[in-house]
């Protein structure tokens, strides 16, 4: 019996789970530091990916993927991250992409962009803008009419897997004037004239990510490449993000879960005043606090995936999840540099990866404000009812 809460998995999830632990510790683990000091996107773990067959988890059985629950995901990605921050947020950006296809692609649209997956290609996701993050529906690239296509010009920031992906789904407004009601979504090839990607994010955290710019310059794009319904991209992007906010907060469940096992090592080796620093409630009650709170964030993340595999909403309880988690995931990581003391402060300890490794989880895929909002908007609806 583990102190911490572990989840009940059914065999399928549970298998994918044990591959992920044995995969991450054997060929993510050794590399996260060298990752994160040279900046160097992992090309030889999209490798391990598609070997695996984890590249293709999120592609449904019948275009020749894995076809894995959410909660099989969750797993996966939990595991992945726990062993290599960057390397999680790789694989979750892989998921992302592929959500909106699966949301709203036609049956050729899904072959032709959910097969290449399998084989380590990505599609990203591009929605934010510079001051369009937040209030996605302020985005300014437009997509005008262009007889049987559209022609496409803008720029999107922040974009995961930048620049090592061959697709990317676009939002871009073609009614300007109907507002969050005049956004469609586009799937625009990485190689087609007109998309220029000249800017790297220098980051603080993930670093081993690739984080790019997207400008596109009157890029033509067909019919065909619309995704889903004309003037709905909007709502096909929140439904993306609903889902996407379950696997950050995987994410912040496997740095929250390796800051709190360093923590907890550490402080049962490190002796002072000739005991060992665990036996100072100070310290051993911070730990103590720390397995409930990820226990807690544990159970939240894993009912947000069940919610989402028996076709429930997953808005509120994803939104949830992903709160609560990375706030937990922040509180662990602080806790892991308190107690490696003036080591946690300095290269190359773990905990002082980990420290900034986390504090995306609180920004991307909606911001911890934002959580609060939806949440709280929904709160007031339901005492209003």
């Amino acid at each position: 019996m583990t102190v911490l809460w572990e989840p009940t998995l059914d065999a399928d999830a549970a298998g994918w789970r044990d591959l992920a632990r044995r995969t991450a510790a054997e060929r993510f683990a050794p590399l996260a530091e060298e990752l994160d000091r040279e900046q160097r996107y992992p090309h030889e773990h999209i490798a391990t990916f598609v070997e695996t067959g984890l590249s293709g988890m999120l592609v449904p059985a019948e275009f020749g993927g894995a076809g894995l629950s959410m909660t099989a995901i969750s797993a996966v990605v939990e595991e992945v991250s726990a062993a290599c921050a960057s390397t999680g947020a790789i694989l979750a950006a892989h998921a992302l992409g592929a959500v909106p296809v699966r949301l709203a692609g036609t049956d050729d649209q899904k072959r032709d962009l959910l097969g290449p997956l399998r084989a380590g290609e990505a599609i990203s996701f591009a929605l934010t803008e510079q001051g369009a993050g937040s209030d996605a529906a302020a985005i300014r690239t437009r997509a005008e009419a262009d007889g049987d296509g559209y022609r496409l010009t803008g720029e999107k920031i922040y974009i995961g897997n930048g620049s090592v992906s061959t697709r990317y789904v676009v939002f871009a407004k073609t009614d300007p004037g109907a507002g969050a009601r005049g956004i469609t979504a586009f799937v625009v090839p990485a190689d087609a004239p007109g998309v220029v990607i000249d800017r790297i994010e220098d980051k603080m955290g993930i670093r081993g990510t690739r984080t790019s710019n997207l400008k596109l310059d009157n890029v033509r794009v067909a019919a065909a490449d619309v995704l889903g319904q004309v003037n709905r991209g909007l709502k096909l992007a929140f439904q993306t993000l609903d889902l996407g906010r379950v696997s950050v907060a995987a994410q912040g469940l496997g740095i929250a879960h390796a800051a709190y096992r360093l923590a907890a090592a550490e402080a049962t080796r490190r002796h002072t005043f000739g005991r060992p620093v665990v036996e100072n409630q100070g310290i051993g009650f911070r730990l103590a606090d720390l397995a409930v709170e990820l226990s807690a964030a544990r159970m939240l993340t894993y009912q947000a995936a069940a919610a989402y595999d028996a076709g429930q909403p997953v808005s509120m309880p994803g939104a949830m999840a992903k709160l609560y988690t990375s706030e937990v995931a922040h509180r662990a990581v602080d806790l892991a540099v308190q107690v490696y003391g003036g080591d946690g402060f300095c290269k190359p300890c773990p905990a002082e990866r980990l420290y900034r490794d986390q504090r995306v989880l609180e920004i991307y895929e909606g911001s911890s404000e934002i959580q609060r909002l939806v949440l709280s908007r929904a709160i007031a609806a339901e005492a209003a009812a």
